[in-house]
């Protein structure tokens, strides 16, 4: 019988190799799909991605311990006058049975950050419970948000907390979002607990972009394998991060990932590698009040860290270009191909897709509509993926708030 078969074979005409090899490139995005599905730690599936020890707003504090818990949360600001009274107001109000208190470190901020702060605490009457730090000159070989913590941390080693709470100054904290995290790691001994918090989509922009931004996101660290002790995955979300000071101290503190771009995955990889336990996942308790009103803003926001998550490698950034265009851009382009198997191929592969980001769409309260739009949405994070990679050629990796901050082995300043 194999002969025969090879005997076949050599008498099969060119055009009939040609229409197989294009039958199974047709086939690779469906079968991509079908593993991103099935295998892929169920990245998709969202609502086993919120935190099951939530408590409901309306709900008694937690006390799962026996034991009240001391939390210090700190702030990094730099210029961040539009939402830091929303922020420091949010945390203050917090139904947590334990005590909280805020360390707002100012990076070098040019407007009325520290003034608004200080005023939201003295409005709730909760002046005593807030700490605001003046930061000291960016360091060489830090990037500013790391140094900034960095300090807030040395400050928070005065109270002696159980547990920090490093958290973005633009992140609103509904009143149990405190209580959610403390009881999460409580209940499975974890030493870093991480919310990815939801995010904007008032604008045209947002609704396109930001609910796919989370699904890439979840897709490339699947909460449940960055879950496993036996993945080597790990990623947090730097927006909201409740952190052990013991985990901390044991992989060297901040200064082990203190020229990282993508900080927060650092110091998640970092601790689960130290032998602590994550937790990643997503939540309708805390969210952002940062809004990107044009397409240009957020690319901008992908291509500060895409390149940097390539490792600065070329040769990874074009197998990133191409893995984008076959999983997301070909099935929509097989439908125009004049095999029906192809169309067919392209079309289930197009319905998977849909059928996998369908339930991020939902989460973000979006018509099922916006799924079928995904290919697009891929296109413009290839773009900006690629831009990301000329900015850090230019020298302008990683730019933020005034500072560059990705470059290389040079020195951020």
């Amino acid at each position: 019988m194999p002969a025969a078969l090879l005997t076949l074979a050599h008498g099969m005409p060119a055009s009939h190799w040609l229409l197989w090899a294009r039958r199974g490139v047709a086939a690779l995005p469906l079968l991509i799909w079908i593993y991103l599905l099935t295998a892929r730690g169920g990245f998709w599936r969202v609502a086993r991605l919120l935190n099951p020890y939530q408590p409901a707003a309306d709900s008694p504090p937690l006390r799962r311990s026996g034991q009240a818990r001391h939390v210090v949360a700190i702030i990094p600001a730099r210029n961040e006058a539009a939402s830091i009274g929303d922020t420091v107001l949010s945390l203050l109000r917090q139904d947590f049975d334990g005590s909280l208190h805020l360390i707002v470190v100012d990076d070098g901020s040019t407007d009325d950050t520290v003034a608004l702060a200080v005023a939201a605490a003295e409005g709730l009457g909760a002046s005593a419970r807030l700490s605001v730090l003046r930061g000291a000159p960016l360091f060489r070989g830090w990037t500013g948000k790391l140094w900034a913590l960095r300090q807030g941390v040395q400050a928070a080693g005065l109270l002696e907390p159980d547990y920090l709470l490093l958290t973005d100054a633009d992140i609103y904290h509904e009143r149990t979002s405190v209580a959610g995290l403390v009881a999460n790691a409580e209940a499975e001994q974890r030493d870093l607990v991480s919310y990815m918090v939801k995010l904007s989509t008032d604008s045209f922009a947002e609704r396109c972009l930001i609910p796919a931004f989370v699904f890439f996101f979840f897709k490339l660290y699947p909460p449940r394998w960055a879950a496993s002790a036996r993945s080597s995955v790990a990623a947090a979300a730097g927006g909201c991060v409740l952190l052990r000071p013991s985990a901390l101290l044991r992989i060297g503190g901040l200064a082990a990932i203190r020229s990282e771009i993508i900080d927060d995955c650092a110091l998640a990889a970092a601790v689960k590698r130290s032998g602590g336990k994550l937790w990643l996942g997503l939540t309708q308790s805390a969210w952002s009040l940062r809004r990107y009103g044009s397409f240009a803003e957020i690319g901008s926001m992908i291509s500060r860290t895409a390149f940097n998550q390539l490792r600065h490698s070329w040769l990874l950034l074009l197998a990133t270009l191409l893995g984008l265009a076959i999983t997301y851009l070909l099935p929509p382009l097989l439908l125009f191909s004049h095999d029906p198997l192809s169309v067919s191929f392209g079309a289930l592969a197009w319905l998977l897709m849909s059928l996998c980001y369908l339930p991020m769409v939902r989460f973000y309260g979006l018509s099922p509509a916006w799924c079928v739009g995904l290919p697009v949405v891929a296109v413009f994070y290839a773009g900006a993926t690629l831009h990301s990679a000329l900015r850090y050629a230019a020298g302008r990796g990683g730019s933020w708030k005034g500072r560059v901050q990705d470059l290389g082995t040079k020195r951020s300043t």
